[in-house]
């Protein structure tokens, strides 16, 4: 039998890969502990401390009497969740498509370094633009840290918007949103179909699992056909 320090590892990263690369969905019952301590021939001690560590990392909950489950992201304020814009579209009964203008695999520069808070590492570059019946919705640019999602490099985000698969497949502990109003200059402009100078809604979107940094998103959305709205009580 393996010395159980490298075997509690070596069960967290096995049952981690299956989460991050999307077989193990939010919602999906992993197997009992005594199933996980006949797979690997180890102790309920073992099996508890690779759990424990899954838990303390936001990927797993446990649910008395129930079992153990991939998470489901936590929304922490009622007043601003994390959207899924295909979805949204769909909501306001317009058809949706996703142009998908850069990818791209690189070593972190400087910038994705700041964004994502790494020290170093492989990021995926995405730059994409939404659209809702026919007309431009948002411009997006977003940073995946391959390190803490490295299921992404396979993902073909010509098809699936980045942000619909994150959703489904990566749980998350923490977010943060920074909103401002920009000026459309060049690039917007074009993606954008609207007028130079014209006023559009940035929205900015970190994400965390514990203290690791997952993604980091820019939308810009023409000022005159987006609004964010909250709805809630004391």
């Amino acid at each position: 039998m393996k010395q159980s320090g490298a075997l509690h590892a070596q069960i967290r990263r096995d049952i981690e890969a299956r989460i991050m690369s999307g077989e193990w969905k939010p919602g999906d019952r992993i197997p009992y502990e005594h199933q996980l301590m006949a797979t690997y021939g180890c102790s309920r001690m073992t099996v508890n401390r690779a759990l424990r560590a899954l838990v303390e990392a936001g990927l797993i909950e446990s649910r008395k009497r129930a079992g153990t489950f991939v998470s489901h992201p936590r929304i922490h304020r009622a007043a601003l969740e994390i959207p899924d814009i295909r979805d949204e579209v769909a909501q306001q009964g317009e058809d949706y498509r996703l142009d998908l203008d850069r990818r791209e695999i690189r070593a972190a520069n400087e910038e994705d370094r700041r964004l994502l808070q790494i020290d170093g590492g492989s990021v995926l570059a995405i730059e994409c633009r939404h659209h809702a019946g026919g007309r431009p919705y948002a411009l997006e640019r977003r940073l995946i840290n391959l390190a803490a999602v490295p299921g992404a490099a396979e993902v073909d985000f010509a098809v699936e918007p980045p942000g619909s698969w994150l959703l489904a497949h990566v749980p998350w502990t923490e977010a943060e949103h920074r909103i401002t109003a920009v000026n459309a200059g060049a690039k917007e402009l074009v993606a954008l179909g609207i007028a130079a100078g014209a006023a559009c809604m940035a929205l900015e979107r970190w994400t965390w699992r514990g203290a690791e940094r997952i993604t980091y998103a820019r939308q810009v959305y023409p000022g005159d056909r987006y609004a964010l709205v909250a709805h809630f009580r004391p």
